[in-house]
């Protein structure tokens, strides 16, 4: 009875074996090539699938996602013999699963070393100042080749990145400088531009508000010369329309003089001969004596009007 459970369990235990291996569940985005008897037979989709135990075998599961493999710095040449160090970047996916499986045997090292060689035919054909400036060129040649390389291998290769291209230290060191120095001429062109501009609007301001102020000052001067002829001329119709006699204009003069000595630098007076006259019809009003009658004391002089009297100097009064 003992050796019939042991059979019944192990029949039950390849039942459940046979089971497994019966049923087999592809993730998505996934693929698994399946051989019987080493030889290719089909590849699973994703979902549930069925294949028969114990003949069928799972070769290789591939995921046909896209995939980002990044590969360790390179040493290439240059045209003008500079060792430069390139890290890239290739973007892929697997498009044929069994194509991926039997037409290469690494398909990730295949990759790898298709882009050393052939990112050293381009960038030997490049002097370092043009590998420096173009990098979508480069990215475009690679991509290109490897596409082509890789087709036939089940695999596209979507894109093809530049991480870094590192020249030697000595280079690094020299272009530092050469763009410091650039910096510096530009910093110091820059510099003499704005100083230049600034001068040019300031000689435009200075020229502008020269021209603004004499245009102001010969407005000011030109109403101030309109303003003292219509002052003299509203003076001169005043005197004319009071017809004013000679003992007017002496008694004004007389209160003029005060103003007249004031200051230290008046020493010397001018008094016109004509004042004199008039100081006489004054000296008459007020009944001074020696003025009303030519300064003769009362003597009873000649008549003035016998004869014209000569023309007299204005005499002169030194002011001590």
């Amino acid at each position: 009875m003992q050796p019939i459970i042991i059979v019944l369990i192990i029949l039950v235990v390849l039942v459940f074996i046979a089971l497994i291996k019966t049923v087999q569940v592809i993730p998505q985005a996934s693929a698994a090539i399946v051989e019987r008897f080493g030889r290719y037979t089909r590849t699973l989709s994703a979902g549930l699938n069925i294949v028969v135990p114990f003949i069928d075998t799972i070769r290789n599961r591939i995921d046909l996602r896209e995939q980002v493999v990044p590969f360790p710095p390179q040493p290439v040449i240059t045209q003008d013999n500079l060792v430069v160090n390139i890290d890239t970047v290739i973007y892929y996916q697997v498009t044929d699963a069994r194509a991926a499986t039997y037409e290469v045997a690494s398909y990730i090292q295949a990759i790898e070393q298709l882009t050393v060689t052939t990112l050293r035919n381009i960038i030997g054909g490049m002097d370092l100042e043009r590998t420096l400036t173009s990098r979508e060129e480069i990215n475009a040649a690679l991509r290109g080749v490897l596409d082509e390389a890789t087709g036939k291998w089940g695999i596209r290769v979507n894109r093809v990145e530049l991480k870094a291209i590192e020249p030697p230290t000595s280079i690094q060191d020299s272009m530092e400088k050469q763009m410091r120095a650039d910096r510096d001429k530009r910093a110091a062109i820059l510099t003499a531009e704005g100083i230049r501009q600034s001068q040019i609007l300031t000689a435009e301001g200075e020229k502008q508000s020269s021209i603004l102020r004499a245009e102001g000052d010969a407005k000011a001067a030109a109403l101030r010369a309109e303003g003292e002829a219509q002052a003299i001329r509203t003076v001169f119709e005043s005197i004319h329309a009071g017809d004013p006699d000679q003992k007017l204009l002496a008694y004004q003069y007389l209160q003029m003089l005060p103003k007249i000595a004031e200051g230290d630098a008046n020493k010397l007076w001018i008094i016109p001969s004509e004042l004199n006259d008039a100081l006489k019809g004054l000296g008459g009003m007020m009944n001074i004596p020696g003025v009303s009658n030519g300064g003769n004391g009362g003597n009873g002089g000649s008549n003035p009007s016998a004869m014209p009297a000569p023309r007299r100097e204005s005499p002169r009064f030194d002011k001590d």
